[in-house]
């Protein structure tokens, strides 16, 4: 059976000529904007709505709209821009279940956030990037997240920085995934500075694994959300999947390999320009990093802040930078990032005034 998107209509004219799956509620302009979508497929819609209707609720929420359904139709209600974005919303998480696509919790609050006015993707919602691996494609669930995926796609060597809960390792991860087994690249190199920039390992107990593990474990984890577990340790075994703390890729060329830096932002200089120089043919090099949070001695500067003013510009290089919007973690994490980074401003502009009155 043929599939039929959701009808609507934005005629402000007058009821007659408003098609009979949408119409506008009458009012002042711009005192708020009534829609009704009407959707063709009735057996997507208990998917589209959610157990109880919390899915229709979450949109509610997060957009102060009010949503009504009756049969295949959705009412929506509220200030025009809110409407706008819920009726593409709900447009966008319709197409994926006809698509044959799962919906829940966060693919609902993705489809709000790529559909806000704010947030300005450069493609339709349908056709932006998506990194498909044997698990699925991995989509964007933000602006900042599909130009990050398109930056994997084009560039060879990609710098990626913003705050936690951005997706930036997680996406990396995927891309080395999706290009590991269509057979571009030979392996994947998972690396990160271990324990602080000077990697101080020796009062942890156990073998070299053993002690690196638990810093490398995020790592570990992104993979296994991608491929079975088993396919994983077989990998580990075989070599096709490397995970070492970064003083392990001193005096090595890594040649078709995928390799990713996370946490960058506590490597030293000298370090990140011993990591960026093992790139060998056929290798795409991956730099995370969030410079909000670096953990090396006071005085001591970043790599990754040093790597940034040295390279950015250079041909064949793409930098993404995150904001808090593009954080798609619990919303209470956006707000956290967004408090801190408040204060930390305050505390900068305190000095300054205070060194201004010296």
């Amino acid at each position: 059976m043929t599939h039929i998107a959701p009808q609507t209509s934005t005629h402000q004219s007058s009821a007659r000529d408003a098609s009979p799956a949408a119409r506008l509620a009458p009012g002042k302009p711009g005192a708020g904007k009534s829609i009704t979508l009407q959707f063709a497929d009735n057996a997507l819609l208990p998917l589209l709505f959610g157990d109880h209707d919390r899915h229709l609720a979450r949109i509610e929420q997060t957009l102060g709209v009010r949503l009504a359904c009756r049969g295949n139709r959705v009412a929506i209600a509220g200030e025009p821009a809110q409407v706008e974005t819920a009726q593409s919303a709900l447009n966008d998480l319709y197409r994926r279940l006809q698509r044959g696509e799962g919906v829940g919790a966060s693919e609902v609050d993705a489809a709000v956030r790529l559909a806000a006015p704010e947030a300005d993707p450069r493609l339709p919602l349908a056709d932006l990037p998506a990194i498909r691996t044997r698990r699925g494609a991995v989509g964007p669930r933000t602006g900042g997240q599909a130009a990050y995926i398109e930056c994997l796609a084009r560039h060879e060597m990609v710098f990626a920085i913003g705050p936690a809960g951005t997706g930036k390792t997680y996406l990396a991860v995927a891309q080395a995934v999706a290009m590991l087994l269509s057979g571009r690249v030979d392996r994947i190199v998972l690396s990160r500075p271990a324990v602080e920039a000077g990697e101080r390992l020796g009062f942890l107990p156990g073998d070299m694994k053993e002690k690196v593990d638990p810093y490398l474990r995020p790592l570990y984890d992104a993979l296994n959300d991608m491929m079975p577990a088993d396919q994983v340790l077989r990998r580990l075994a075989t070599g096709e999947i490397e995970v070492a703390p970064l003083a392990f890729m001193r005096g090595r060329t890594l040649a078709h390999s995928f390799v990713i830096l996370d946490e960058a932002q506590n490597t030293t200089p000298v370090q990140m320009k011993m990591f960026l120089t093992r790139m060998g043919e056929g290798t795409r090099m991956v730099v995370t990093g969030d410079l909000s949070q670096i953990d090396l001695p006071r005085g001591q500067q970043s790599g990754l802040r040093d790597a940034l003013e040295t390279l950015e510009g250079v041909a064949g290089i793409g930098v993404t930078r995150f904001e808090t919007r593009d954080v798609v973690r619990h919303p209470l994490v956006g707000r956290i990032v967004d408090a801190y980074d408040q204060r930390g401003q305050a505390l900068r502009d305190a000095g300054q005034d205070g060194h201004a009155s010296g």
